[in-house]
């Protein structure tokens, strides 16, 4: 690193004043990158930093992603061994079989993200920011495993543009922009988004793994539900067994890349709370929100809408409920920010996740549209908090101002009993 160091000290001099000034932002984007940034705030005043920048959040983001990601490799690996009718499941090829299916949509989500991002900021002539680092990975996570590299490119490319830079950048973006990725696929390609074919990988990669029959088809367990004529649907897998809450809970079910394992999704939401990154707030009052509404709408359940019998348990556990609760309803740019606005805005995605998934069967997956409605209605949920404490604090400056009235003229009438018994 010491080496790496000097490289870059000593080509600084052409960035800053030199032939390369015009490309200080590509210069300063690798640095900071690459090393923690040695500017401070200024020479005089006193300024408290705290060692949490952003780029310690993102990188702890994307540890606190990491048994997502490599669960969601050997998972890959392990529905494409069961649609292949394989009996034996050795580990490392499994999870090298989903190491070459994710790799090349995360080079794909980088590239094109960051490229974006370069070019934007040296229009601009600011700085790179690292907020891409951790979308630029999550991205690949909640999209299915057949998703093509095309796609995953446009996707980006218009999440990047339109959600993000034409807002003015990194913090300034007012939904979640791998979401907005997602839905601009789902909308724009719906047959590739969902459906029985998209969620196992098809076809060996680079030669690696074993072949599918062709026509090979599983829905995952929120489409067969959709779609099922029954009240309560025998959920099945790949290989025909019944899937089981504790099926759910470790991930063994197909899905999106990153979204199956509730387990793993459990040890990154408590690396983001003990590290402080996320709010737990929203967490909980997401999980509250989706058991409500799974409660009510199994109450009413109806032969009409299967997803009503579900129980609101399984509810959190299948589709992409708690990883949204998790990762994507606490992206602090697009969430509320005041305490009170935090459980209102978690609460209700958690209501709209369960109400959209159950009463729309042509869309099964209720959590990202959930989380992208509430980023755009969180600002008026803390300006509607903070309002309504303005005006708490008004009545008790009045309740003040009148007591200190009525002492005052307490004091000028004993005052003026003394002077007239004088």
């Amino acid at each position: 690193m010491k080496s790496l160091r000097k490289l870059m000290d000593r080509i600084k001099p052409a960035f800053y004043g030199g032939k390369l000034s015009s490309f200080r932002s590509v210069y300063d984007g690798f640095d900071t990158f690459l090393f923690t940034p040695r500017d401070t705030a200024g020479a005089r005043g006193v300024h408290v930093h705290d060692s949490m920048d952003s780029k310690r959040t993102m990188t702890i983001v994307i540890l606190a992603l990491m048994p997502c990601f490599i669960f969601g490799m050997y998972n890959t690996g392990y529905q494409h061994w069961l649609a292949a009718g394989e009996t034996v499941f050795p580990f490392w090829d499994l999870l090298f079989y989903g190491f070459l299916c994710i790799i090349p949509m995360v080079i794909t989500t980088y590239v094109v993200g960051l490229g974006i991002e370069f070019i934007s900021a040296q229009l601009r002539h600011e700085e790179i920011q690292e907020g891409f680092l951790v979308t630029g990975i999550i991205l690949p996570m909640i999209l299915p495993v057949e998703t093509p590299l095309w796609m995953v490119a446009v996707a980006t490319a218009f999440a990047v543009i339109f959600a993000k830079e034409v807002f003015g950048g990194t913090g300034y973006n007012i939904v979640n922009v791998a979401l907005a990725a997602r839905a601009f696929l789902f909308f724009a390609y719906p047959a590739k988004m969902s459906g029985d074919e998209v969620f196992v990988a098809s076809e060996p990669v680079f030669g690696f793994g074993p072949q599918i029959a062709d026509g090979f088809t599983c829905a995952t367990p929120l489409g067969q539900i959709a779609s099922s004529a029954s009240a309560h649907p025998v959920l099945t897998g790949i290989d025909g067994h019944a899937i089981t809450a504790a099926d759910a809970f470790w991930g063994f079910i197909p899905g999106s890349f990153g979204e199956t394992s509730v387990a793993c999704i459990l040890i990154g939401a408590a690396i983001l709370l003990f590290t402080r990154i996320a709010s737990w707030r929203i967490m909980l009052s997401v999980a509250a929100g989706g058991l409500l509404m799974g409660w009510v709408a199994n109450i009413f359940a109806s032969p009409t809408y299967p997803g009503s019998f579900l129980d609101p348990v399984d509810q959190l556990m299948f589709g992409g409920f708690a990883f949204a609760a998790v990762f994507m309803a606490t992206d602090p740019v697009t969430a509320a920010r005041t305490n009170t606005g935090k459980y209102i805005y978690g609460f209700m995605i958690g209501v709209l996740a369960v109400l959209i998934r159950t009463y729309n069967t042509g869309y099964p997956e209720g959590a990202m549209l959930a989380v992208l409605l509430m980023n755009v209605f969180a600002p008026l949920i803390d300006w509607c908090v903070v309002q309504a404490n303005i005006r708490r604090r008004m009545r008790r400056l009045v309740v003040a101002e009148n007591s200190l009235d009525a002492k005052e003229d307490e004091i000028e009438n004993l005052t003026t009993d003394k002077t007239d018994k004088k």
